[in-house]
């Protein structure tokens, strides 16, 4: 494990508190503010196109355009959904969430896509899982820019070997009930704008990274070996089904490397594959 420096003490033992709500760390901003919303659900499985929220939580905070400092808190909402089918004993053990508590309790989507209307991004960890789920029910979403604190962030860069929120938090020195969607949310807060950061707080990089095109390679037109196969998982290439090919998602830094990348180990000549870009709006949809 990997703990910032700042929770460990002389004898090298480690101090873990319980987060705090996010709140204003600016009176004032004179340089403006940037306005993001966090957002978690909790759902009856991980089946995108079958399973339904019990649970969603937002919280829309101001942050100052140059330091990224909370100026305000504006708006949040939280609520349960009833799913209309049974919540299995996993998923009440995981969250805590019954059948009796989520009986006749539904989501106001009116309420969310106001919610999402004023907000310049969407931050979810593991953006492409919640997002699934609300577009589904939004008319909002699907026109709103969402970024993702598991793929938008380089952890492994600062020192993580693991992006699991949980395990996160842990390594930055603080603990939380979590499976419940509002406290996912402000840790998640909490951990975006963690003061063990100065200029780099995980929050800037998400913004900076929200505003550009992803893409998606796909590698085609190879003659077909188990080998390939196998490299190509090894290397986090999926296999699409439906269209029978081998992708990746990746993000413009990485775009040239990914080319050379299947150039000498895949095609031994030239690049003989494909490359789609994914507007920001589009980023993260199922």
């Amino acid at each position: 494990m990997t703990f910032i420096e700042s929770i460990k003490s002389g004898s090298g033992k480690i101090s873990l508190k319980k987060y705090e709500p996010p709140c204003s760390e600016l009176l004032i901003s004179d340089q403006g503010c940037v306005v993001i919303t966090f957002l978690d659900t909790e759902t009856t499985g991980i089946d995108r196109y079958n399973d339904k929220v019990i649970e969603i939580a937002m919280k829309t905070v101001s942050f100052d355009k140059t330091s990224f400092k909370i100026v305000s808190i504006d708006n949040k909402y939280e609520s349960l959904n009833d799913p209309e089918v049974k919540i299995s004993e996993e998923i009440t053990y995981l969250t805590g969430i019954d059948n009796k508590m989520v009986e006749g309790q539904f989501i106001n989507w009116d309420k969310v896509d106001q919610i999402f209307e004023t907000s310049d991004l969407v931050i979810a960890h593991n953006a492409s899982f919640d997002r699934a789920f609300v577009d589904k029910f939004s008319s909002q979403s699907p026109k709103t820019i969402w970024g993702c604190s598991v793929n938008d962030v380089d952890w492994l860069s600062k020192g993580f070997a693991s992006s699991k929120q949980e395990l996160l938090c842990y390594w930055h020195g603080f603990y939380f009930d979590s499976h419940r969607a509002m406290n996912d949310v402000d840790a998640l807060i909490h951990l975006m704008t963690h003061n063990s950061y100065s200029d780099s707080r995980p929050i800037i990089e998400i913004f900076k990274k929200a505003s550009e095109p992803d893409y998606i390679i796909f590698a085609d037109n190879f003659q077909f070996d188990s080998v390939k196969k196998d490299i190509l998982k090894s290397n986090k290439y999926r296999w699409n089904n439906q269209e029978k090919i081998w992708f990746k998602n990746v993000k413009y830094d990485e775009l040239e490397a990914q080319k050379e990348w299947l150039t000498s180990i895949i095609y031994d000549s030239f690049f003989e594959g494909r490359v789609q870009q994914i507007n920001p709006v589009d980023k993260y949809k199922l």
